[in-house]
C-alpha cells in the first residue's frame, strides 16, 4: 500500500503546487489580479470537478478487471473514458464561459472583470486536457502505471513556472499578457501533463503488444452509462464539500480583516495535509478494486484497513503538530501578530478534525474500490450541510464565536463523516450479514 500511495501523495502535493506558484506570480501584478485569479479558480473548479469526478468510475471499473487479469475489458473502459472527457469538455466549458455575463450582473467590480475575463477564458481552454489527464490517469494507475503520474504532476510545475514567467511577463519575445497569461501557462502545462501520460500508455502498449489499438474505438453506450452511475454520486460529494468550503469563507469574509486571513491560512494548511491521504484514498482505490477482481475477499478488507492505517499514522502526526506548534505554522505565511493568534486557535482546533478528514477520504476511496461512490455522497451531505454548516453560523454569528465557530462547525461535521464511512467500510467487509454485506458478497 505504501508504495503505491507514496507516490500518488507526492502527485497530490504537486497539484497543490501549481496553484501556489499562479498565486504568487500574479502577486507581482498587485491586489487585484491576485483577486481575480482566485476568483477564477474559485468558479472554475467546482464545475471542473463533475467531470473528473464523473471519471473517478474508472478506479472501480479498470481496477477490478485487472484484478481479474481482463486486460482486454480495462482497455475498453480507458477507450469510453476518453471518449466522456471528450463529450463533457465543451458542456462544461460552455457553462464556465457564460459565467462573466452573471457576474456583471450582480455588480462585480469592473476592474477585477476585466482582469477576470480574458483569465478565465483561457482557463477555459485547459479544461479538455483535464479531463484526459483524469482518465489517463484513473487508468494508469489502475494497472500499476505509477511513476508518470507523479512525473507529470510534479514537472508540469515547471512548465506552469517557465509558461507563468513568460506570458505573464513578456519574456523572450512574448507578449506581456499579465493575469490571462497565466490561464494560457495553465492550459500549457495541463496539455503537457495529459501528454505525459498518454506517451507512457503508449509505450506500456507497446510493450504488451499494442493491443488497445486493435480495439473497437466507437463507443460502447453501456460502458459509458455505467461509468456515469458510478461517478454522478463521486461529482456530487465533490460538489458538496467544494460549496461548503464555499459557503464558510463567505461566513468568514464577514468577519475582520485578521479571522479572515488567518481563515485563508489555516485552509491552506489543512489542504495541504489533506493531500496525502487522497494520495492513500487513490491507491485504496485500485488495490481494493484489484483484490475484488481477483475474488479475494481477505485481500479487500486488508488493503482498505491499511490504507487507514497509514491516513491515521499521517493525520494523526499532521494534527499533533498542529496542537503543538500552531503559532509557528501559522508564522511561516504571515508576520502578524493579530492573524497569527487567530490562526493558531484555528489549528488548535482542526487538531480534532485531522484524524476524521485523512479517515474519510481514504474510507471513500476504499468503497470507490468496491464500486460504493453512494455512502460518501450522502455522508457528505449530512455531515456538511445538516450538521456542520448550521453549527457553524450559529456559533459564529449569534453566539458571538467568530472565526473559531466556523472551525468548530468543521469539526462538527468531519467527524460523524469519518466515523460513519469507516462502520460503512468495516460492514461492506465483514461478511454477509446484513444487506450490505449481502450486496458485497455478490461480488465474490
Amino acid at each position: 500500500m505504501l508504495n503505491l500511495a507514496a507516490p500518488l501523495a507526492l502527485a497530490e502535493l504537486g497539484w497543490v503546487a501549481m496553484g501556489v506558484v499562479d498565486t504568487m506570480m500574479a502577486g507581482r501584478l498587485g491586489a487585484a489580479a491576485v483577486g481575480a485569479g482566485s476568483l477564477g479558480g474559485i468558479l472554475f473548479y467546482p464545475i471542473a470537478a463533475w467531470g473528473t469526478g464523473i471519471l473517478l468510475g474508472m478506479d472501480t471499473l479498470v481496477a477490478q478487471a485487472f484484478g481479474a487479469k481482463n486486460q482486454p475489458d480495462c482497455r475498453r473502459t480507458l477507450v469510453n473514458g476518453i471518449w466522456l472527457a471528450l463529450g463533457m469538455s465543451p458542456l462544461l466549458g460552455a457553462v464556465i464561459w457564460s459565467i462573466p455575463s452573471l457576474l456583471r450582473v450582480l455588480g462585480t467590480n469592473p476592474h477585477v472583470m476585466l482582469l477576470l475575463v480574458p483569465f478565465l477564458k483561457a482557463f477555459t481552454w485547459s479544461i479538455a486536457p483535464l479531463f484526459l489527464f483524469t482518465a489517463f490517469r484513473r487508468y494508469a494507475q489502475a494497472v500499476d502505471i505509477v511513476k508518470p503520474v507523479t512525473f507529470a504532476l510534479v514537472s508540469a510545475n515547471i512548465v506552469n513556472f517557465v509558461g507563468d514567467w513568460v506570458l505573464m511577463y513578456g519574456h523572450w519575445g512574448a507578449p506581456a499578457m499579465g493575469l490571462e497569461g497565466s490561464g494560457w501557462s495553465t492550459t500549457l502545462a495541463r496539455t503537457y501533463m495529459a501528454g505525459v501520460l498518454l506517451a507512457a500508455i503508449v509505450w506500456h502498449e507497446h510493450k504488451t503488444g499494442n493491443l488497445l489499438f486493435y480495439l473497437s474505438w466507437r463507443p460502447d453506450l453501456a460502458r459509458i452509462r455505467r461509468l456515469v452511475a458510478l461517478g454522478l454520486p463521486a461529482a456530487a460529494q465533490f460538489a458538496l464539500e467544494g460549496a461548503v468550503f464555499g459557503a464558510v469563507a463567505v461566513l468568514a469574509a464577514r468577519l475582520d480583516e485578521a479571522s479572515l486571513a488567518a481563515h485563508s491560512i489555516a485552509v491552506q494548511v489543512i489542504s495541504a495535509t489533506y493531500m496525502v491521504p487522497l494520495g492513500i484514498s487513490s491507491a485504496a482505490a485500485v488495490r481494493v478494486g484489484h483484490a475484488v477482481g481477483r475474488k479475494d475477499r481477505q485481500g479487500v478488507a486488508a488493503s482498505g484497513w491499511a490504507a487507514l492505517v497509514l491516513s491515521v499514522m499521517f493525520m494523526g502526526a499532521a494534527g499533533a503538530a498542529f496542537w503543538i506548534v500552531p503559532r509557528w505554522i501559522v508564522g511561516i505565511f504571515i508576520d502578524d501578530r493579530g492573524v497569527v493568534g487567530i490562526g493558531a486557535v484555528l489549528l488548535r482546533i482542526a487538531a480534532f478534525f485531522e484524524l476524521f478528514d485523512g479517515v474519510q477520504v481514504v474510507a471513500t476511496g476504499a468503497l470507490r474500490g468496491l464500486g460504493d461512490t453512494r455512502s460518501p455522497m450522502l455522508a457528505h451531505f449530512a455531515g456538511y450541510w445538516i450538521i456542520g454548516l448550521p453549527v457553524a453560523y450559529v456559533l459564529c454569528f449569534p453566539l458571538g464565536w467568530g472565526a473559531a465557530g466556523i472551525w468548530v462547525g468543521l469539526c462538527a461535521a468531519l467527524i460523524p463523516i469519518g466515523a460513519a464511512l469507516v462502520l460503512v467500510w468495516r460492514s461492506q467487509v465483514a461478511g454477509t450479514d446484513g444487506k450490505r454485506g449481502r450486496r458485497t458478497a455478490q461480488l465474490f
